[in-house]
């Protein structure tokens, strides 16, 4: 059994905001998989399903982006999970707008979502890095990763989680290089 955790702040505020884009790829992967319904868990939202061969609980912590270690770690300790059996889906800043990087372990670069995961799980996990892209000023990143895509982007947003979710078999069976590959070209052909 694998847990992949989207990373998000709950509420209808916050919904459109680049840092809710790990909360938007789960949705669309249990839509895309026929995940079952939506339970409360976990200081959070579970929905499990299978991709492939693989069962997959799918994770939105409810406890805002700073403290979503807390509820990743309660899901992992539940179903005596280590962080080899986690995936995170996160906005990374790092990276341009709606690029799909995949990445086991690492630093957190400034993330408080990563960084609380980190500190209740351990830093050994898989990272789905999604591409929000740096406004350029370091004054400027909490306005830009607190904001909705602008219109302009909407497609692009939509092609990106439509590919993560279509190529998530790769995912599931561990075969990152090829989920980045295969995601890259689908969004090449939109």
């Amino acid at each position: 059994m694998q847990i992949w955790a989207g990373l998000g702040n709950p509420g209808p505020r916050y919904a459109l905001h680049r840092h809710n884009i790990g909360f938007m790829a789960v949705d669309v992967i249990a839509h895309m998989h026929g995940f079952g319904p939506v339970q409360s868990k976990f200081q959070g939202w579970v929905q499990e399903g299978r991709i492939g061969g693989t069962k997959v609980l799918l994770l939105k912590p409810a406890t805002f982006m700073n403290e979503s270690g807390r509820s990743v770690g309660e899901a992992l300790r539940f179903y005596k999970l280590g962080t080899d059996a986690l995936t995170v889906f996160h906005d990374e800043l790092d990276l341009a707008p709606f690029k799909v990087k995949v990445k086991q372990g690492g630093g957190t670069a400034g993330h408080n979502g990563l960084r609380s995961i980190d500190q209740h799980c351990g830093a050994d996990f898989r990272r789905v890095r999604l591409g929000i892209d740096h406004p350029g000023h370091k004054d400027r990143v909490t306005g830009h990763v607190l904001g909705n895509f602008a219109k302009t982007e909407e497609d692009d947003l939509a092609a990106m989680l439509g590919a993560i979710a279509a190529e998530a078999e790769w995912l599931a069976k561990g075969d990152d290089a090829r989920f980045m590959n295969d995601v890259a070209l689908r969004m090449q052909d939109n």
